[in-house]
């Protein structure tokens, strides 16, 4: 049944995305439903949080790394969008920081390649995965931010926020919330934190080390993309 569905839900992203380059060929559609897109089909920045010896938070009980982590659902969900016919880049495809040979200011050199990364894709939206952490152990669900302020921002985040409070493993509901961080305010387009679970958390963290339930979170996020994607409330310019 599961299988099902979400092959479903893979071909309905395909015709959805097949419906927007026929619309681009022949400029048939209202800025209203899907707005302009400038001959250019939908493409995704994918921004697996942390890197090299920057790892991120680390599992209460396992000790994983978040930036592990990250890169695994980052592999998933880049697998989930190509199949549906979005393009995808990758701020990082492997498990180094993006520093360089930089001796020294390594995390604001990391940060600065990102948004020169997302600068030159000139994506539609940009998601950038990390896993969380909090003082109180019990605190568990996966939470979306956005930039304040940024009306499509909130669409996009409100969208996946969605997707992750109908999960049935997590039996959390959330509201997107606006945040001050350097990957959502570096660019111009509609970007989003994912935190995906709490690593401070003995269940979310037993859960996030499986791989069936980094490829769940994956399609869930795939998910809240197609429906953000398919809103008649979005522009992109």
């Amino acid at each position: 049944m599961f299988v099902l569905k979400r092959r479903n839900i893979i071909i309905i992203s395909v015709l959805i995305i097949t419906a927007l380059t026929f619309i681009l060929c022949f400029g048939a559609l209202s800025a209203k439903s899907i707005g302009n897109y400038d001959k250019r089909t939908v493409k995704v920045v994918l921004d697996a949080g942390h890197g090299g010896i920057d790892g991120g938070v680390t599992g209460i009980n396992t000790g994983v790394k978040e930036s592990v982590l990250n890169l695994k659902v980052v592999n998933k969900l880049e697998n989930y969008l190509v199949n549906a016919g979005i393009k995808v880049v990758l701020t990082r495809s492997t498990d180094a920081g993006l520093y360089g040979v930089a001796t020294s200011n390594l995390k604001k050199k990391d940060m600065q390649k990102r948004k020169e990364i997302i600068e030159a894709a000139d994506p539609n939206l940009v998601i950038s995965i990390h896993m969380n952490k909090y003082s109180v152990s019990t605190r568990r669900g996966a939470q979306v931010f956005y930039k304040p302020n940024d009306e499509q921002g909130k669409i996009l985040a409100d969208s996946i926020q969605n997707s992750f409070n109908r999960m049935e493993s997590s039996k959390r509901e959330y509201s997107a919330l606006s945040g001050d961080y350097f990957i959502l305010n570096c660019s111009d387009y509609p970007s989003v934190i994912c935190e995906c679970g709490f690593l401070s958390n003995p269940d979310d963290e037993a859960l996030l080390i499986t791989d069936e339930y980094q490829d769940e979170v994956a399609y869930t996020i795939f998910k809240g993309i197609i429906g953000y994607l398919s809103s008649e409330t979005i522009i992109f310019t």
